[in-house]
């Protein structure tokens, strides 16, 4: 099987202090993610009706190049190949989660890279990029953004997304995940996150559910 890509003081610049903070919330989700990672598979539990909607709206289909954003242990990965996709690229910072997800689908079309996100070089354009059950784990949403315009082909789609409703995501957060998760953006809250870079098309927030989803407006 695959093995993954591996890739202060008042004094200091504030450019120096903003990668050090960022750095150690990096180092934090990536030990959480570790620690998680054996059992990952197992705590699952697969909605494919809800799943395959979520990956219509995210415009996942035949011949897509997708960038699957905090992989996780890949569970996505099967249902990308199911639809024929030419590429999936996984990344995640969790080394162990990548790990995982590097040895589930032995396929040429698959790539998974351990590393963070917002640093990594962008290997390709992309038509889709999906973040699945992963975003409030991301120190700055619209940080995390301006870097994922840069890896999609002008007039890909970006989705975030969630397989349960807003009010859940929010209470499954404040649990021993709190110190890893930023408070989830309503619908209207993300659109006006992507706003800057995406026609945003898609807000569904309901009760088992959430999707926030837009083309790329840019040519970059």
């Amino acid at each position: 099987m695959a093995e993954p890509i591996l890739t202060a003081d008042e004094t200091e610049p504030i450019s120096a202090r903003l990668k050090r903070t960022r750095n150690n919330w990096n180092q934090k989700v990536a030990t959480f993610f570790d620690r998680l990672a054996p059992e990952w598979d197992a705590r699952m539990v697969i909605d494919e009706a809800k799943l395959n909607f979520i990956l219509d709206a995210a415009g996942v289909k035949k011949e897509a190049v997708v960038l699957d954003v905090a992989c996780g242990t890949g569970v996505l990965f099967p249902y990308y190949l199911r639809r024929s996709v030419a590429q999936v690229i996984g990344v995640d910072i969790s080394a162990e989660m990548a790990r995982i997800a590097a040895q589930k689908v032995d396929d040429p079309r698959v790539e998974v890279i351990c590393g963070d996100i917002e640093t990594i070089p962008v290997r390709r354009r992309c038509d889709c990029c999906v973040v699945y059950n992963a975003f409030p784990h991301f120190e700055d949403p619209l940080r995390l953004v301006a870097r994922l315009v840069r890896w999609l082909k002008p007039g890909g789609r970006l989705t975030v997304a969630h397989g349960m409703s807003l009010e859940a995501l929010r209470r499954h957060h404040t649990g021993g995940a709190a110190h890893v998760s930023r408070a989830m953006l309503s619908v209207e809250e993300l659109a006006a996150v992507l706003a800057p870079w995406f026609a945003v098309d898609t807000k569904i927030a309901d009760r088992e559910k959430y999707i926030v989803s837009g083309i790329c407006s840019l040519d970059k």
